[in-house]
């Protein structure tokens, strides 16, 4: 492979958008202190201490996912805690980001826009049909009343 330069193994980037891509395991890279890099049973004490703040932040989004509480967002906050020591979440955080982009992205095309807003209507008028079916066949009672 011709990588553009004088230098065996040394990659030439081709282009700025290149550039921009980072390579997994690259960018944040370990928040560890120096000292306890410098010392693998610090730094693996360090890991495992991430490791477990992160899933302590995971386990409390899950609770909030049928609980009150922003679930998701705590979700991913432990993720993040997660990619400051660990590649594999630093890629299912970029998987993720570029899934909720194309999302929005699709969220804000004019068509399905229309069909949402024609699709959340039919729903109101049928949930709508269906309350005064209800009240007019057993009546209204409120539940202070009971």
């Amino acid at each position: 492979m011709n990588t553009g330069s004088d230098v065996p193994g040394e990659v030439v980037v081709a282009d700025k958008a290149d550039a921009d891509q980072e390579q997994p395991g690259q960018g944040l890279g370990s928040r560890a202190p120096g000292f306890v890099k410098d010392r693998r049973a610090l730094h693996l004490s360090w890991q495992v201490g991430v490791f477990l703040v992160g899933l302590a932040v995971v386990a409390a989004g899950i609770v909030m996912l049928p609980l009150p509480g922003p679930g998701w967002a705590v979700i991913f906050g432990g993720m993040m805690i997660w990619a400051t020591e660990f590649v594999w979440a630093q890629l299912v955080l970029r998987w993720t980001k570029r899934k909720v982009t194309a999302a929005a992205q699709r969220a804000l095309d004019p068509r399905v826009r229309r069909r949402n807003i024609a699709l959340t209507v039919i729903g109101l008028v049928i949930i709508g049909v269906l309350t005064a079916i209800y009240v007019r066949q057993f009546g209204f009672v409120p539940p202070w009343k009971i």
